[in-house]
């Protein structure tokens, strides 16, 4: 029988610390072996037995998450996910966070509100099988919480119909765990009259505001967070709200996206495959297609229409990949021309654009 996943729970709140148990116990795969209050109290358990993955509070007494965190880092290499429930305008801490290692950010279930709870679960368990599996290999199946979606609940597969040719190119997206570092350094590599981007990272509500403004500050092209009706412009990237779907549309020669709520697809919102899947049907052979760092199969249906719309697609290679599940599944589906190092990405986007 194969070994549980070992967790610590790490919030200063009792109820909390009780929900994770449950929702973390009712994985079969998971094994929560111990909680904690706060950070001192999280030393002496790990020092009896290290965890494979630790979830974490941001904020705590006695020690903040982050300094936590970075104590982890130098001291136990012990993959972490950041669970809070901070408001946006304090999620730079959370960003922070990923910058000192952390491997994902969730949020902080709502506690009595039952469609919430349950979405939180699915995200909550992904997110720690995810980082017990991080820069390890060879990546092991995923068990299926519950029945996944496609695309089909929030965009109906495109007809077998070409895309008219255009001068104006778009670049599409998507990335989960490992991407928040991932997309910094693509989006850096851009020069500031790139193609128009529009991007899914896997973030709960509230972060993408503060991750795109941090982004903006880095890169010589605008980043934002998406606005439903947003034209999509050269030298500008969207980031897709978190728990929202974006779908990249067209309206003559002018590229925008709509911003729009819906179920879990791929068991996450926003979804990689809704864009993907918007993208072949709206651009196809304009487009060209990015799937990077990630646990799961998410964009990877998306990206095999988009091939077969016309589309260009680029995966991140294994060696640079925090996990390599998303693009693998991709390329497994054939809907990738380029495996390429995350370096080397932002180039082929490039040279790819500058081919029609």
């Amino acid at each position: 029988m194969k070994k549980k996943i070992r967790v610590l729970v790490v919030d200063d709140s009792a109820v909390v610390r009780q929900v994770m148990n449950e929702i973390l116990s009712s994985d079969p795969k998971i094994e929560v072996i111990g909680t904690a209050a706060d950070p001192y109290f999280a030393v002496k358990k790990i020092n009896r037995e290290v965890p494979d993955v630790i979830l974490l509070d941001v904020e705590m007494p006695r020690m903040d998450g982050i300094t936590f965190l970075k104590k982890i880092m130098t001291q136990y290499p012990i993959p972490v996910v950041i669970c809070s429930s901070m408001a946006a305008r304090r999620s730079e801490n959370a960003l922070q966070a990923m910058e000192s290692g952390a491997i994902e950010i969730i949020e902080k279930p709502r506690l009595g509100t039952k469609q919430f709870l349950q979405e939180s679960k699915i995200r909550i368990c992904d997110a720690v099988r995810a980082a017990s599996i991080a820069r390890l290999k060879p990546i092991p199946p995923i068990r299926p919480v519950k029945p996944k979606l496609t695309a089909d609940a929030v965009l109906r597969k495109p007809r077998a119909k070409a895309v008219v040719r255009t001068t104006e190119k778009v670049v599409v997206v998507g990335a989960s765990t490992g991407g928040t570092e991932a997309l910094r350094i693509f989006l850096e590599s851009l020069p500031r009259d790139s193609p128009g981007v529009v991007i899914v990272q896997h973030m709960p509500e509230h972060f993408t505001t503060s991750f795109s403004k941090r982004l903006d500050s880095l890169c010589r092209i605008d980043v934002k967070e998406a606005d439903d009706n947003d034209t999509v412009l050269r030298g500008r990237a969207l980031i897709c709200p978190g728990n929202r779907h974006v779908l990249l549309k067209r309206s003559g020669t002018r590229y925008y996206v709509q911003v729009k709520d819906g179920p879990l697809v791929r068991r996450h919102r926003p979804s990689v495959d809704v864009l993907f899947r918007s993208a072949a049907r709206y651009a196809g052979a304009n487009c060209v297609g990015v799937i990077m760092t990630g646990m799961g199969d998410d964009g990877a249906q998306g990206m095999l229409e988009m091939k077969n719309a016309g589309a260009f697609n680029i995966a991140q290679n294994e060696a640079s990949c925090v996990v390599f599940g998303m693009p693998q599944v991709a390329i497994n589906k054939g809907g990738v021309d380029k495996v390429l190092p995350l370096t080397n990405i932002a180039g082929a986007v490039l040279r790819a654009c500058s081919k029609y």
